[in-house]
């Protein structure tokens, strides 16, 4: 399966100067945070294929205008041909606002979903807006990752952790690809296209 994520920044190749042939053999698309409700709506209705997000830090205004016609999958294990894809939106809280959070407040988040995960037994993509803590994140306080990512990551091995909120423009301590015990980790900024495969997963990445 070949997936693009996508976050924090509208492309101008997809946006500007789309054209379907862009789209051709991507069978889902991931927005991890901090992108226009307009531009997910646009993917998903010229993509014709399924949109699924999470909140950035700055989509409080997805509170009024939501991206119509797509899945937002915050705070839940989304099933989708086999593929078990958790969300969990947001930042480090540092300022007054919607979607940033403590510490504490992500683990509580994590703690309501232990029967979902338990359920499904595990999930096989985390999908998250900020980075895990000290996984490529920043060192400021609102680009610092949180450590429950990387606890769920060594507890249940997910084949794959999607992130956005580290920018390219932030400089050599971008990483768009990495790998963390037996997980692949890709930054979305912006996009990116990956290949999902059941039983031996790999990652060939590239931003056309």
């Amino acid at each position: 399966m070949k997936i693009l994520v996508i976050a924090d920044k509208e492309s101008e190749y997809l946006w500007d100067y789309f054209h379907k042939s862009k789209l051709e053999g991507i069978d889902l698309i991931i927005s991890c945070g901090d992108l226009d409700s307009d531009y997910l709506s646009f993917l998903v209705t010229l993509s014709s294929v399924p949109v699924l997000y999470i909140h950035g830090n700055h989509d409080g205004k997805y509170e009024k205008s939501p991206p119509e016609g797509c899945v937002c999958i915050e705070d839940q294990i989304y099933v989708y041909k086999g593929i078990r894809i958790l969300g969990l939106g947001g930042s480090m809280r540092y300022s007054p606002g919607t979607h940033q959070y403590t510490e504490w407040q992500m683990r509580a988040r994590v703690a309501r979903l232990w029967f979902q995960i338990f359920k499904k037994r595990g999930f096989d993509i985390l999908v998250t807006h900020a980075p895990a803590y000290q996984l490529n994140d920043g060192r400021d306080l609102p680009h610092q990752g949180f450590q429950i990512f990387r606890n769920l990551i060594e507890k249940y091995h997910p084949k794959f952790f999607l992130h956005g909120h580290v920018h390219l423009s932030y400089g050599r301590n971008f990483k768009r690809y990495d790998k963390y015990q037996d997980t692949h980790v890709i930054n979305a900024y912006e996009r990116c296209i990956f290949e999902f495969e059941a039983e031996n997963p790999k990652s060939s990445l590239r931003a056309p």
